[in-house]
């Protein structure tokens, strides 16, 4: 996020947070080598911060024989580096400094053990504003010396100081390597970069503006701006030509003390572009309403929910049965077992945590795993969608982070899941069975009376019978016991037909939503906790690398 018109700018401070939220984000998802270079100038931009913040290191590094040495003595005014016709000269590190204070652990930090303080803090003045500051100045080992621990020193150097001073010779100020190794990769560094043409005294006087022409034109190539500190000055540390105005230049940085803070922040901001390179372009489209009810259909049909419902349909009507059904012939219903008590479903005590009580259900078997597999992968492809290959990656594997744990979460959320219980009409209809049962009953034990009465010739008076029937009461109290009890049980055998659907219907839904929370917590809550890791991790890479 840009500071926007009327905002205060974005402070380095700000920027380090925030590359340093960014790059513990980036951590186990993005590129090693890009979230190293985070890591590496987070710690740097801590020391130098934790040093003195009076003092400007300024760097003196060059090809050998383009003579960083006598520029050196040039600027410092004194002879402390050795300048020979053997090369290198330069071995160790060398600093001139300005403002003795607070220098000692800057060096220490630099592992410059050979150091001389020429003088106080600089002062300068220029455009209205004026002030002081400590200058470190530094003679380095030649970038493209022979020995290939002069090279590690001067390559280490060029990432530690504040200001990096490229000092080229007519000979060697287009050299590929010196340009493609460091200069280009530099670039970045254009408001602390000073370039000089040594050596002029060389040249003809009618060739110094070509050659600089020249020069020019390659930094401009690097990625350096035309004009600015960068733009290359012309200078004989010989004759004294340029030096000066060199001199002017180091001592306006070094009095403002300003460049260690644009150093750090143009490191902040180079590491937080590369973490953002490493990233990829584009957002994931993310958790859509579709693609979570998708996720929940196909990992419900993975555990079995279509014949978990057809099971409590048929318990249900088993259970009816045992209420509503025949009296007579009930107990022929005992020989058959409840289906969900057989998968142990539906059957824990009253007020049990589902989280301790499992079904029986069979383990999932190799298909249904690959096609929650399937679901899962397809579901984060989908949410991913749009974004850089690096958070594609990682969104995949939040959504399948907890795989292994999905299986018995979905047995968990079916034995959670409240199966359909007693219905009341099974007990009004079950009363009407015992009505009927006990006038069958009575009119059985009546016939039974009459009969043995006629048996011992005991005369009783013959059995009523109902008005404009020749049937006997007691007959036709038999008759429609088992003709009410046959009935009710054929309408309770139809009702439990037409409410097993029913409830096999509801409990479809209920245990689609219990896979649906499953898959919330299971693959949906990880994911989401990626984008959100995404969406952070674009905020604070923008506060990094805004302008």
């Amino acid at each position: 996020m840009s500071p926007r018109a009327g905002q205060d700018p974005i402070t380095l401070s700000e920027r380090i947070t925030a590359l340093a939220e960014a790059t513990d984000i980036a951590g186990p998802r993005l590129d090693p080598e890009a979230v190293e270079l985070a890591r590496e100038t987070l710690g740097r931009a801590g020391q130098r911060r934790a040093l003195s913040a009076d003092h400007t290191v300024v760097g003196f590094f060059g090809a050998t024989g383009s003579g960083k040495s006598t520029l050196f003595n040039a600027i410092a005014g004194r002879e402390l580096a050795r300048t020979a016709v053997r090369r290198p000269t330069t071995s160790q590190p060398l600093a001139a400094v300005w403002g003795e204070a607070g220098s000692g652990p800057l060096l220490d930090w630099l592992d410059v053990s050979e150091r001389h303080v020429v003088g106080p803090a600089l002062s300068a003045g220029k455009g209205g504003r004026a002030g002081t500051g400590g200058l470190v100045l530094l003679d380095l080992p030649d970038l493209d010396s022979v020995s290939s621990g002069h090279r590690e020193i001067a390559a280490r150097m060029v990432g530690l100081v504040d200001v990096v001073v490229w000092v080229l010779d007519p000979q060697k100020y287009a050299d590929a390597v010196l340009h493609q190794d460091f200069v280009q990769p530099l670039s970045r560094h254009g408001a602390v970069t000073l370039t000089v043409l040594n050596q002029v005294d060389t040249l003809a006087e009618q060739d110094v503006a070509a050659v600089l022409g020249s020069l020019r034109e390659l930094l401009i190539r690097d990625g350096l701006p035309a004009t600015g500190p960068s733009s290359p000055v012309a200078v004989s540390a010989t004759t004294g030509r340029g030096t000066g105005q060199l001199r002017e230049r180091i001592t306006q940085l070094a009095a403002v003390r300003a460049a260690a803070g644009q150093r750090l922040q143009a490191d902040v901001g180079h590491a937080a572009r590369t973490l953002a390179a490493a990233a990829g372009r584009g957002a994931p489209d993310g958790i859509g309403k579709r693609s979570g009810e998708r996720l929940a259909a196909e990992l419900a049909r993975a555990a079995g929910v279509d014949p978990i419902a057809d099971a409590a349909a048929r318990s249900y009507r088993l259970r009816a049965g045992r209420h509503t059904g025949w009296i007579a012939t009930r107990w022929l219903t005992r020989l058959r077992r409840d289906p969900l008590k057989r998968l142990h479903i539906g059957t824990g005590p009253k007020g049990s945590d589902p989280a301790v009580h499992r079904t029986s259900l069979p383990a999932m078997t190799a298909t249904q795993r690959a096609a929650a597999d399937s679901a899962v992968r397809h579901y984060a492809d989908e949410v991913s969608h749009g974004a850089g290959e690096p958070w594609r990656r990682s969104i995949r594997e939040a959504a399948r982070s907890r795989e292994a744990d999905l299986p018995d979460a979905l047995d968990q959320a079916v034995a959670g899941t409240r199966f359909p219980g007693r219905s009341a009409w099974w007990f009004a209809l079950d009363a009407v069975q015992w009505f009927a049962l006990a006038v069958t009953v009575v009119g059985l034990a009546w016939l039974l009376g009459l009969f043995v009465a006629d048996y011992f010739r005991i005369a009783l008076a013959p059995p009523p019978a109902v008005e404009g029937s020749p049937v006997p009461v007691p007959t036709l109290m038999v008759i429609a016991g088992v003709a009410l009890a046959v009935f009710t049980a054929l309408t309770g055998a139809l009702l439990a037909s037409v409410a097993s659907r029913l409830a096999a219907a509801r409990l479809r839904r209920r245990l689609r939503g219990s896979v649906r929370a499953t898959a919330r917590e299971t693959v949906e809550a990880p994911v989401r906790a990626e984008l959100a890791a995404h969406r952070r991790f674009g905020e604070v890479i923008a506060t990094a690398t805004s302008p």
